[in-house]
């Protein structure tokens, strides 16, 4: 799912308060480590992959036009829609958010989504959820550990879908199951207690979280892994927002996140210029073939975005607007909802990383 929770239309710039992997199959490693800089590997990893990128490349000349224009845009704090999300409820939000995040995929499956009038793939399953916690309250840890994708599809209103779909609703309840093992296994069931283990860090919850072989969002490419992390760091983001920076909200180093990587924020850097896809790349991409997962394109597309907005992010400080990555985010996932951008295709890969 190319999502992040929705923000507010209105989303501008904003200054502010700046494991190893292993086989999705294997046994879960719960060490959550004192000192790693989640974010700065991120970093460092796509800088890596944009100097060896052979299909996707950012346009150097188009950095200063570009980040003169974010900077012109108007001071706007980032919010969350209230109407499809589950806010105001205290640990019952916290919980809402740990495991919509734990679901912040399936952006290749969403063309055969069955979606809700007027909505997109994302608010429909984060509209979905939003009902199901205002009739029911949070899922249990326990009920959350044996969830099956028949539940997933109910609750998400794909029963009867075609195959695509039933895939990605086993694979919605294989990322809730292990959540609810890894809650039960180290937090007694609560999903405080998880959050709280991150000790207010935002890279100590990328550790906490990769606890679940669906969190580790990282990719070989030409001999070296690259980690991106998207919901993981998402995670922290969206807590932020939701309790306003305080309480399960408050993380120290949470202007150390980098961008979201997905489908959706590469997209609007494409269409605005800032990043080129070769010939055959975009051929593909234009026609709607799917992007395979892992793949050296779906990689590079992925990483040059990253690098991007690092591009971005120092040239806006040199001209006195400094912001942070993940602000940079916000503004272009929702310049991304605009319909100019809509009838462009994006690319489409069937991933559990967004």
């Amino acid at each position: 799912m190319t999502v992040r929770a929705p923000r507010s239309p209105e989303v501008a710039l904003l200054s502010g308060p700046r494991c190893p992997v292993r086989d999705a199959h294997g046994p879960p490693c719960h060490a959550v480590s004192q000192g790693i800089d989640h974010p700065g590997a991120v970093r460092a990893g796509c800088e890596a992959v944009t100097r060896q990128a052979r299909s996707v490349t950012i346009r150097p000349a188009h950095v200063a036009s570009y980040a003169r224009e974010l900077a012109a845009l108007p001071d706007v704090r980032p919010g969350i829609d209230p109407r499809t999300h589950y806010l105001g409820h205290g640990e019952d939000t916290l919980a809402f958010f740990v495991i919509l995040d734990t679901i912040n995929f399936g952006s290749g499956y969403f063309p055969l989504l069955r979606k809700r009038p007027g909505m997109s793939g994302y608010f429909t399953i984060a509209s979905a959820l939003t009902e199901r916690f205002g009739r029911k309250g949070t899922w249990e840890a326990r009920e959350l550990a044996e969830l099956s994708a028949d539940e997933c599809a109910a609750v998400f209103g794909q029963l009867d879908s075609p195959p695509p779909i039933g895939e990605l609703m086993a694979l919605f309840a294989m990322a809730l199951r292990d959540l609810g093992a890894l809650l039960l296994e180290r937090y007694d069931g609560d999903f405080a207690a998880l959050v709280e283990a991150a000790g207010h860090s935002a890279s100590r919850l990328v550790d906490v979280l990769a606890a679940m072989p669906l969190f580790r969002d990282v990719t070989p490419y030409r001999g070296s892994d690259v980690p991106f992390y998207k919901r993981a760091q998402l995670m922290a983001a969206d807590l932020a927002l939701a309790f306003a920076g305080e309480g399960h909200g408050h993380f120290t180093d949470l202007d150390r996140l980098t961008i979201f990587a997905d489908n959706l924020v590469p997209h609007v850097l494409r269409v605005d210029g800032l990043l080129a896809y070769d010939e055959s790349l975009a051929v593909r991409i234009d026609a709607g073939e799917l992007i395979a997962a892992g793949s050296p394109e779906e990689v590079e597309i992925r990483a040059c975005a990253v690098h991007a907005v690092e591009l971005l992010v120092a040239e806006m400080t040199s001209l006195g607007r400094p912001v942070a990555a993940h602000t940079i985010d916000s503004l272009l996932w929702t310049r991304g909802q605009s319909p100019e951008y809509k009838a462009i295709p994006r690319h489409r890969t069937r991933t559990t990383a967004y």
